[in-house]
């Protein structure tokens, strides 16, 4: 792959790929750091894609999955270090937020970022991407069904979380 077919790739699909993996891990230096990942595995894989779309699907379900892994990763750090290191909280609100909204809002991430693995997943796809069943199915390789159970049962536990708060 030449420099500017690199630069090219990188501005076409950088920003999309950035917002999917900040939305599913909620920090912004990591979702940089897994859409980089994302890109660097496309182009040193020597991926051969037919089309554009193959070419996005194929980045956006990489993207994913590393964004997934992540979250795993830090789940199992968190049990270590619950099981050997003591307990260490982290403060969920590093800041006060005189408006309301701002609040709500943020509460209403963090209560999706504390889902399953799946129903967090898929709520950010659905929610927040504006992705629709059929694209999120051939992206992960679920069927839809399965897709809309996950989405109805992710949705039940976000508002049974949010009213406990």
């Amino acid at each position: 792959m030449t420099r500017e077919e690199t630069i090219s790739l990188y501005r076409e699909h950088s920003r999309r790929l950035y917002n999917s993996s900040l939305r599913i891990v909620g920090s912004p230096e990591v979702a940089e750091e897994l859409m980089h990942d994302a890109l660097l595995k496309f182009i040193r894989g020597g991926v051969v894609c037919q089309s554009r779309e193959q070419e996005s699907a194929w980045l956006t379900r990489t993207c994913i999955r590393l964004s997934v892994d992540w979250i795993r990763k830090k789940k199992r750090e968190a049990v270590f270090l619950e099981d050997y290191a003591g307990s260490m909280q982290e403060s969920e609100e590093d800041f006060l937020f005189e408006d309301r909204l701002v609040e709500d809002v943020a509460r209403v991430k963090d209560a999706i970022l504390s889902l399953p693995v799946p129903y967090c997943l898929i709520l950010n796809l659905v929610l927040l991407e504006g992705l629709d069943y059929s694209e999120i199915s051939s992206l992960l390789g679920v069927r839809e069904v399965t897709l809309r159970s996950q989405f109805s049962r992710g949705k039940v536990k976000l508002v049974e979380m949010l009213e406990r708060k």
